[in-house]
């Protein structure tokens, strides 16, 4: 049992080695992504970088335990800007404990006062658990079905 206070902050340099060790387990997770520390570093410094996006750590007993991103888009359907949410992980020993919910509460926060009426992210579809999580928090699943193309 963890009795100590999680604070969740903006990540900085210093975090992207731990924020990279969490994206290995998230990526575990996930069958359309494979870990790669070099690429994971090289994506995070990115976001540090970025004025429209917004990368998070949740920090408890010196260290970083969870994590989560977000990036504005331009929704034509919502008529401005959207978040999208990317990698939502918390440390395993730490899930259960609110932790996940107080990085997506920061996240919407920042979202809303850069004007964005929606957050939208992805999950894999065998990922129970994480849906569960998301149903809880008031999230609805969507008719899309997500696409892309590699290698261009």
């Amino acid at each position: 049992m963890h009795d100590t206070q999680v604070t969740v902050r903006d990540a900085g340099p210093g975090d992207v080695p731990a924020l990279a060790t969490l994206l290995q387990d998230l990526f575990s997770l996930e069958k359309d992504f494979a870990g790669d520390d070099a690429r994971q570093i090289r994506g995070l410094e990115t976001l540090l970088g970025r004025g429209q996006a917004r990368l998070l750590a949740a920090e408890a007993q010196g260290r970083v335990i969870g994590m989560c991103s977000g990036q504005l888009v331009v929704s034509t359907a919502e008529g401005g800007p959207s978040a999208w949410v990317e990698d939502v992980v918390v440390e395993s020993s730490w899930r259960g404990k609110g932790v996940g919910r107080m990085l997506l509460e920061a996240l919407a926060a920042w979202a809303r006062e850069q004007g964005a009426t929606r957050l939208q992210l992805l999950a894999d579809r065998d990922n129970q658990p994480a849906f569960r999580f998301y149903a809880r928090l008031g999230w609805e699943k969507t008719q899309l079905i997500c696409l892309r193309m590699r290698g261009i």
